[in-house]
């Protein structure tokens, strides 16, 4: 396991980190356990979820494991989240001092923890001014409940409001986003990527692997069956079968990610993996297992680097359909600027 600092902090993270989305759901608690188990076994320290993940029951399946570990706590970086609605109440969601200081202390509860280490914004909420949800999380860290901020599900031009307000209020700053960032889905490179690496925000890239395209189990033109996401459910999501299958791009991504991992003698999962993980600002890849077979190969990629050929393959192979402006090769132009 590699590790890097979180961020723009001083605080040190596994380069992968476990997800528990499917705690209490997809994988019953005696797997997640043994999910955590493995994972810090294996020298991970980061361990994201949100109190939205299984209504609660992720953050209790992850309490439980913790006090049943004494002395785990103080190893680990834990991350949780806060912004969709827990009830019926419509103070129940949204990024307000309402909302967020009763889901903070509801995760809490939860973790059975005194302070969360990373504590993030699920999304944006447009009713709610954001300077109001910066000064809930300076209040937060002051008081002891959080170690630091981050967001999710920011576009460009909202996390670098929140940076630059945070900076020009001496607030606590946002430390990290957490995107959807994969080699299907690319498009956080237009400006957030940017914004990140200018404000030494760090990025943790959810659904790493596309809802399991990139781990080569499906098969085009055959709609998926069985004991798998898109087998129980074929449109699911942003990952539904449909759309990704008639799209030439999938599979052009997928027959490079093929073609790196069969020479490498290393599974399709780790190639796509250690592509992300090495991609500029990026601090930790979030796993997302069922199973844990599916977490040990996940595993495999941490220390996995690619070559300059390989990474030049996949990138190519990968490049987001984008029109001439303000992002493709005119808008590039406009924008750049030599000596």
């Amino acid at each position: 396991m590699e590790y890097r600092t979180l961020g723009g902090t001083g605080t040190i993270v596994s380069s992968l980190c476990l997800g528990t989305m499917t705690f209490g759901n997809e994988s019953s608690e005696e797997v997640s356990h043994a999910q955590l188990d493995r994972f810090v076994e294996v020298g991970g320290n980061f361990v994201d979820t949100a109190n939205v993940y299984s209504r609660g029951t992720s953050e209790e399946v992850i309490g439980r494991w913790l006090k049943a570990h004494p002395g785990v706590r103080d190893q680990l970086v834990i991350a949780t989240k806060g912004r969709f609605p827990m009830g019926e109440d419509p103070n129940s969601a949204g990024l307000t001092r309402v909302n967020l200081s009763r889901a903070l202390d509801a995760s809490l509860r939860r973790l059975g923890v005194e302070t969360i280490d990373l504590y993030q914004a699920h999304a944006w909420d447009p009713l709610t001014p954001i300077e109001e949800t910066l000064a809930f999380f300076d209040d937060a860290v002051r008081a002891g409940k959080i170690r630091y901020a981050g967001v999710s599900n920011f576009l460009g031009w909202q996390l670098q409001k929140a940076a630059l307000l945070s900076q020009v209020r001496g607030l606590a700053p946002i430390v990290t986003l957490q995107p959807q960032y994969n080699l299907l889905v690319r498009e956080i490179e237009f400006e957030l990527v940017d914004v990140c690496r200018n404000e030494n925000i760090g990025i943790l890239p959810w659904s790493p692997l596309g809802g399991g395209w990139l781990t080569g189990k499906y098969r085009r033109d055959a709609t998926p069956t069985g004991a798998t996401r898109l087998g129980e459910d074929p449109g699911r999501g942003m990952e539904a079968y449909g759309p990704r299958n008639s799209d030439t791009r999938t599979w052009r991504i997928l027959e490079a990610v093929g073609q790196v991992a069969e020479e490498r003698g290393v599974s399709m999962s780790q190639v796509s993996l250690a592509w992300l993980a090495d991609r500029p600002a990026v601090t930790s890849v979030i796993l997302g297992a069922r199973t844990l077979d599916q977490l040990e190969d996940n595993l495999g990629a941490a220390g996995l680097h690619l070559s300059e050929k390989e990474t030049e393959l996949l990138t190519e192979a990968s490049t987001p359909v984008i029109g001439e402006y303000p992002y493709g090769p005119q808008g590039i132009a406009q924008r750049a600027r030599k000596i």
